[in-house]
């Protein structure tokens, strides 16, 4: 029986609101390789809601917070990184020399940049006349969408 995977919202699995799946298929050899739920756009509003209210904890957490959970999910990415490499194969048809030296480095490699880069973050003073104070601060823009390629997509989760 083929595996079937729910939507992830608010770090829970849970169905779609329609209960509906979608195969999933290796396109090197056309085999199911799980189900998984297909969100609606009620499901997609969800995530959505559920995104910003993290997003607002994460952005009143101290660099040192963000930077040693990203470091984690880094470490947890290479523990993983066979089994993940065998799942970027068969989700995307390529051959697993390239998911494992390329796909898994490189999400490794991206992850613990973007720990450190944690600790980078930093307004800017601008001079200007008079008697007045201009600065920049950095904060996190918030919940995004995006359309990515379809070969590398645990790069671009990443």
């Amino acid at each position: 029986m083929t595996e079937r995977f729910g939507l992830l919202i608010g770090g829970e699995e849970t169905s779609s609101s329609n209960d509906n799946y979608v195969s999933i298929v290796n396109p090197a050899t056309s085999e199911v390789i799980a189900e998984v739920a297909f969100a609606t756009e009620v499901d997609v509003d969800k995530a959505v809601m559920a995104a910003a209210n993290a997003q607002e904890e994460w952005a009143r957490s101290t660099q040192s917070k963000r930077a040693n959970l990203i470091y984690k999910l880094a470490q947890a990415v290479d523990s993983h990184r066979a089994e993940l490499a065998q799942l970027e194969t068969k989700n995307v048809g390529k051959p697993i020399l390239v998911s494992q030296n390329v796909d898994l480095r490189t999400a490794v490699d991206a992850l613990e940049y973007f720990a450190g880069m944690a600790y980078k973050v930093e307004g800017i003073t601008i001079p200007v006349p008079g008697r007045f104070l201009n600065y920049t601060v950095r904060e996190p823009y918030g919940v995004v969408a995006g359309i990515i390629p379809w070969n590398y997509p645990l790069l671009q989760a990443v």
